[in-house]
């Protein structure tokens, strides 16, 4: 999901709703309003937001840091989420663990993705070295059939695309971030520094909203559901509402929402994961793409879903 930001005279300002389609602050008389877009891939989004097209929006980690590090005007506000990528293998599939797989396919969504850091700190654990796998990039969409056909012998990607998989009955979890990389960290919020600079209040309020859904969503299963179905429907995620019910709950900790700071050391750890992956080229320091002044101005706010 990404963000349009703008000012308008004389809009009220409103809370964010679950339902709604923007965000609107009003600071002094001049209502600051953002409109939410779905975008459906990594390349037209990070060329949107490159050319200002969009002000804030979900990245890949290490994208985020890269596009900071070349002169991009981009800062990580907040993270997306925790934990919620796995490694799915066919049900039938000898493989205890990923050192099982060598001489095998293993497909990720990009080189930018933390799900292919996520193999690489799975390599490294169980003494595989570059090469032993081979790696090859999958549209996550396209990856449960790509498994059922065996065109690759195992795929990492964040939900619902492995859960799918999973729900159809022809595939099982090899590994969970949950379990192997407690700390993870995958999307993060990036936000311009334009809009950082230029319209304050509405980034804070956007912070908030973020940090109160996580809130929200671990405060009580049925919040969960309730999310599942506001994601499923045409405008946000287009998927089946069933389908992200089960990513939500089975198990409930699938992926996790509660903890949406910055945290140096894990953000450092992830950089210096996509240095040793070779993703980027020099280590890019934590002041050149975070910032933290958002959570710690942070306020709890009302989360609310519209009913239809």
């Amino acid at each position: 999901m990404a963000m349009r930001m703008e000012a308008g005279q004389d809009m009220a300002g409103m809370e964010m709703t679950g339902g709604g389609d923007s965000l609107r602050v009003e600071e002094r008389g001049v209502a600051l309003v953002a409109h939410f877009t779905r975008y459906s891939g990594w390349p037209e989004l990070k060329e949107a937001f490159i050319a200002g097209n969009v002000g804030a929006a979900y990245l890949l980690a290490p994208l985020a840091m890269d596009l900071a590090d070349r002169g991009v005007p981009v800062r990580i506000v907040a993270l997306g989420h925790r934990s919620g990528a796995v490694i799915m293998v066919r049900k039938d599939s000898p493989a205890r663990n990923l050192g099982d797989l060598r001489g095998k396919r293993v497909a990720i969504p990009s080189r930018f993705a933390v799900d292919h850091l996520f193999v690489r700190r799975l390599m490294r654990q169980h003494g595989l070295l570059d090469g032993e796998v081979q790696l090859v990039e999958l549209a996550p969409p396209d990856m449960p059939a790509a498994l059922y056909a065996d065109a690759v012998d195992a795929y990492a990607t964040g939900e619902p695309f492995g859960a799918q998989a999973q729900r159809e009955g022809y595939a099982r979890v090899l590994h969970w971030t949950r379990d192997e990389w407690p700390d993870y960290v995958c999307c993060v919020l990036a936000v311009r520094t334009d809009l950082i600079r230029d319209v304050r209040p509405l980034v804070q309020r956007l912070v908030d909203n973020v940090l109160s859904a996580g809130v929200w969503l671990e405060g009580d299963s049925t919040n969960r559901l309730r999310a599942a179905d506001l994601a499923a429907r045409p405008e946000y995620f287009n998927q089946d509402p069933a389908l992200l019910r089960f990513v939500l709950t089975n198990p409930r900790n699938r992926v996790t929402y509660g903890d949406l700071r910055l945290i140096r050391p894990q953000l450092e750890e992830l950089m210096n994961l996509a240095l040793e992956a070779r993703v980027i080229d020099h280590p890019i320091p934590y002041e050149t793409y975070a910032d933290e002044s958002f959570l710690r101005a942070y306020r709890p706010r009302e989360i609310r879903i519209e009913q239809r």
